[in-house]
């Protein structure tokens, strides 16, 4: 059955918006004021903006490498952008860009910042600090977390831009994530649109940049939506605003064919834009963290060989195989990007192994129904009355629709009630799959008794996540809902009171939350805080990276907190066992409880 089509009024009720030129008209204003300053990186290698450098590296036929860094002390991150960057210079080697890991409450205005909670992430007070960490050694800064996309980002951008920073995002964040106790979207399109403005308009080339698995990219079940979201972003960045607009993927990327074929698919008619970087497939990641270099090498080898096929500029991530537990520290890093070069340079001698014809049809796919959900989307938005040519409009409405609804409006995957959106997916995510069939696997483990108490009992969990990251909410959902427990989703980034209020209106019989940006004490405490004053005595379940930054801490290295969360009144989950046969037994005491 095909779905309902939209209205403006269900989408933007409101009665006036900001006017979107008032908005640009500021921001090209402000970039007469605020520009990119030329910083240590741009002064060592005499170029313009990173961009250049990019094309330059390309020419050469290197393939550039990228780093994460951003530890919670600031005096450590700056170390560690000397450090990382001097081991590997020592040995003739290169790290060519440096992403920077903000905390989240960066993306809280300046002004309220201090009142809000925070990660495990750095937090930059003011413009100097932006500037003494891009000092320390001639790599590139990429502000790729928390500036585009959150209401502070007109002043982030105007800070990172001062650091020399030639490439800020991430324009992808906007459309998923969510601060707690900031609910005005207006307000953060506003600044969104504002900063884009600023960046369009620097007298050198700023790439605004997107990662499309902190966008929508991971929650669509066709791949040639995730496309079709980037030719989107492009439409909003270089045809409404007149920047230049560079996408990243790759954290969800598993499959290494479509993986590669990916990357030809972007590179596609882009030459004059350079990628920033392709990130580390880190859902490959587990605990056994000896068995990640498995992972590591796979994702490595296909990125390294794109760039020799079809070069697009885009740096390539060696994640530390440490990340799935907690944040690398200096040394780790420096290590995985040794590993790194080792693997470019044995990369050349893996080309003739590559089957470009059957990587080639797999783009084929992804750019011809990526069109077709853009040209779809665009279409069915005018006609329900949204502005397409007013870049406010365009991303509000886009962010407030969501992916599901997307996929199943404009998908362009051919009708199919039993498929989840109810589309066919053109090529389906890799991701997605993969969830599914963990999902599968370990619904097929369970006792079939077990299964049998759960699926009678009628039990209901709120299920939500304590940040953006959705993969671990997904996969539990998927469990539950294969056992018979009944879901009600809380969403991401879930503020405790409201989570309790859902689990009252619900009478939901457990809560059951993924973590994952080191608050997962922080929050429990705050959760157990609203259950008691609303008088609510249910299970709560966590899982995820169960750790956090210890208060005063000088290693700015989370620990784990599993013991701590226990103590609060919830129960820590290291598998999904850990949540599921604790329901069981709640069945089985209900059912107990119903006999005569």
């Amino acid at each position: 059955m095909a779905a309902r089509p939209l209205a403006r009024a269900e989408v933007l009720p409101e009665p006036a918006l900001p006017d979107c030129g008032e908005i640009v008209a500021r921001g090209r204003a402000l970039a007469r004021v605020a520009q990119v300053a030329r910083g240590r990186f741009l002064s060592h290698h005499d170029v313009p903006s990173e961009a250049e450098y990019k094309r330059r590296r390309m020419a050469e036929g290197v393939i550039m490498q990228h780093a994460q860094i951003g530890f919670r002390d600031k005096s450590k991150s700056r170390r560690a952008w000397y450090e990382i960057w001097n081991a590997l210079d020592r040995q003739g080697l290169r790290v060519d860009r440096y992403g920077i890991c903000l905390d989240w409450s960066m993306g809280h205005p300046v002004a309220s910042r201090a009142e809000r909670g925070r990660g495990t992430g750095m937090i930059l007070e003011g413009i100097e600090d932006f500037v003494a960490l891009t000092s320390e050694a001639p790599v590139a800064p990429h502000f790729g977390d928390f500036v585009i996309g959150m209401p502070s980002a007109v002043e982030n951008t105007v800070a990172a831009l001062a650091a020399g920073a030639t490439s800020v995002g991430n324009l992808g964040q906007y459309f998923t994530f969510r601060l707690p106790e900031w609910h005005d979207d207006v307000a953060t399109t506003e600044a969104t649109v504002e900063a884009l403005a600023l960046m369009a308009a620097q007298p050198v080339e700023v790439l605004i940049h997107s990662n499309l698995d902190d966008g929508f990219a991971p929650l669509f079940t066709d791949l040639s939506c995730t496309f079709g979201a980037a030719l989107l972003e492009r439409h909003v960045v270089e045809d409404l605003l007149g920047g230049r607009l560079s996408h990243c993927f790759g954290n969800t990327f598993t499959d290494p064919a479509t993986r590669l074929a990916f990357q030809r698919a972007l590179a596609r008619g882009r030459e004059a834009v350079p990628g920033t970087m392709i990130y580390g497939n880190t859902v490959v990641y587990e605990a056994d963290r000896v068995s990640n270099y498995g992972g590591l090498s796979a994702y490595l080898l296909a990125d390294a060989l794109g760039q020799r096929l079809m070069p697009s500029g885009h740096a390539i991530n060696p994640v530390p195989i440490t990340e799935g537990v907690r944040i690398p520290d200096i040394d780790e890093v420096i290590d995985v990007q040794l590993v790194c070069a080792k693997l470019v340079e044995q990369s050349e001698l893996w080309l003739p192994m590559v089957d470009l014809p059957r990587t080639d049809a797999i783009a084929d796919a992804i750019v011809a129904g990526g069109e077709r959900f853009r040209d779809r989307v665009l279409s069915g938005l005018r006609e329900a009355g949204i502005r397409t040519d007013d870049a406010f409009e365009l991303l509000l409405a886009i962010r407030r629709i969501g992916p599901k609804r997307l996929e199943e409006l404009y998908g362009p995957g051919a009708e199919d009630e039993a498929a989840p959106r109810g589309r066919r997916p053109h090529v389906p995510s890799t991701t997605m799959t993969a969830l599914a069939r963990a999902a599968e696997k370990k619904i097929r483990g369970f006792d079939p008794a077990l299964r049998a108490d759960l699926s009678g009992a009628g039990l209901r969990a709120v299920v939500a996540c304590t940040d953006v990251h959705e993969y671990g909410k997904i996969l539990i959902e998927e469990i539950l809902r294969g056992v018979g427990v009944g879901i009600v989703d809380a969403g991401v980034h879930a503020d405790p009171a409201n989570l309790v209020a859902k689990a009252r209106a619900s009478k939901a019989d457990a809560i059951a939350l993924s973590t994952y940006n080191g608050v997962a004490l922080d929050y429990v405490q705050a959760l157990r805080a609203a259950m008691r004053e609303a008088g609510l005595a249910i299970p709560v379940f966590i899982g995820g990276r169960l750790n956090q930054v210890p208060q005063n801490s000088n290693t700015s290295l989370p620990v784990d907190v599993s013991a701590d969360i226990a103590a609060a009144g919830a129960t820590p989950c290291t598998t999904p066992d850990d949540l599921v046969l604790p329901l069981a037994r709640m069945a089985r005491e209900r059912s107990k409880g119903a006999k005569p």
